[in-house]
């Protein structure tokens, strides 16, 4: 198992990998606008796309998001996301290698703070943030979602 960043030519292994983090996800739109979206993630060095290999296969991976930031000294802070290991890949401590390897990553460019948010409520999980160095009594998250529109 190695962990390294995604690269571009491996954007079906990701497409693949989602479906263990959200199997009901809404489906994805045309693959041009996918295909686009991914250009712009993989041209821009503040969005990292983590992941852990086996065998060049992706078994899990997250997404670390650096952000410029004007207070702290002009220090960055960084957010992490998306945060999935294979259902066949679990409860082996990839993901928690995983989360160290993106806090190294950030405390590199020099973070003062790194979040992370999940929906999930389960213990295990939020155990597993806890154990991978998450706080989860540092700051309280609030989340705002667009109003749909029906006709």
């Amino acid at each position: 198992m190695h962990i390294r960043r995604i690269a571009k030519d491996e954007l079906e292994q990701l497409l693949a990998l989602y479906q263990h983090l959200h199997p009901q996800d809404e489906p994805l739109t045309e693959m041009e606008s996918v295909n686009s979206t991914w250009h712009e993630l993989m041209g821009n060095p503040r969005y990292q796309y983590l992941g852990t290999f086996h065998a060049n296969q992706l078994v899990a991976s997250c997404v670390l998001t650096l952000v410029p930031n004007l207070t702290h000294g002009c220090k960055p802070y960084a957010l992490i996301e998306n945060v999935v290991t294979h259902g066949e890949y679990r409860q082996r401590g990839l993901g928690k290698k995983l989360l160290a390897h993106a806090l190294e990553l950030a405390w590199e460019e020099g973070c003062y703070k790194v979040m992370l948010m999940t929906g999930r409520k389960d213990e295990a999980t939020l155990g597993f943030y806890q154990a991978a160095g998450f706080d989860p009594n540092d700051k309280q998250a609030f989340v705002a979602r667009p109003i749909l529109h029906t006709r």
